[in-house]
């Protein structure tokens, strides 16, 4: 499954489409200069589609309101909580952290942050961060270890954290979390990631037998569309991302994880 999900996060980027159509299309000129020609526009509409922000928006923006988080705009609505589990993919790569001092977040770094400030108006929360690492390089943090030291650096009391460092997968998140000492998944918890892959999330998680409410991060639409905006390097990640989370979910759904 980690093997399938790396050929999904490149067989889900815009821009490879356009480069394997381009360069199809170049290949295909000295032969068949019909077909050649066709594919080398066809490269070109999927750049200029992959650059409005409107369609790509409208995907996104049915993921990120599936699942609304609970309403904690006072610490006694979240008092029923064991804890909130945060997923990891909000840390840049290990070779990043590895100057001592330095702290690498991403686009996603809502998910580091928010979980700070659940923490800080909830003493009573834990905090369980899952994340591994695909990295194969021999001594590279995992997701964990950069996780605890960014927490560290934030004062969040150590005690309260619970790191599972061996998960790859959104699948292995949750059945390797629910594993640790200490945690019981049918006690109430919060499942704080990005919106957009809170479906998929969390339905895993419920599959796995968690007892878990969303608690999404990290949005990035707004309720009014922009139908003027274009800009080819976030409408790409967008619909990368996009495309990524609704192929994994009916990928996840064949595949009985859901």
């Amino acid at each position: 499954m980690f093997i399938a999900a790396n050929l999904l996060t490149f067989g889900t980027q815009p821009l490879a489409w356009a480069l394997l159509l381009l360069a199809s299309g170049l290949l295909c000129m000295r032969r068949w200069r019909r077909a050649g020609t066709r594919l080398c526009w066809a490269a070109l509409l999927v750049l200029a589609l992959s650059g409005w922000q409107l369609p790509v928006d409208a995907v996104l923006h049915q993921l990120e309101t599936q699942s609304p988080p609970p309403d904690d705009s006072a610490s006694a609505s979240l008092a029923g909580y064991a804890g909130v589990v945060v997923l990891g993919g909000a840390l840049e790569r290990s070779a990043m952290w590895e100057t001592p001092g330095r702290i690498a977040l991403n686009s996603a770094a809502e998910r580091m942050i928010v979980p700070v400030g659940l923490m800080q108006r909830n003493p009573h929360l834990r905090l369980l961060f899952t994340g591994g690492e695909g990295n194969l390089r021999l001594g590279a943090l995992t997701e964990a270890d950069r996780a605890k030291i960014f927490f560290d650096s934030m004062g969040v009391d150590p005690a309260r954290v619970i790191y599972e460092s061996r998960s790859r997968t959104t699948f292995e998140n949750a059945i390797l979390s629910a594993q640790l000492p200490g945690v019981d998944p049918h006690q109430p918890w919060l499942l704080l990631t990005t919106a957009a892959h809170m479906p998929r999330s969390l339905a895993v998680f419920r599959k796995a037998g968690w007892n878990i409410t969303p608690y999404g991060v990290d949005y990035r639409t707004a309720e009014m569309p922009d139908w003027t905006g274009f800009s080819l390097a976030s409408g790409a990640e967008k619909w990368h991302y996009a495309l990524h989370e609704v192929i994994g979910y009916w990928a996840y759904r064949l595949a009985g994880r859901i």
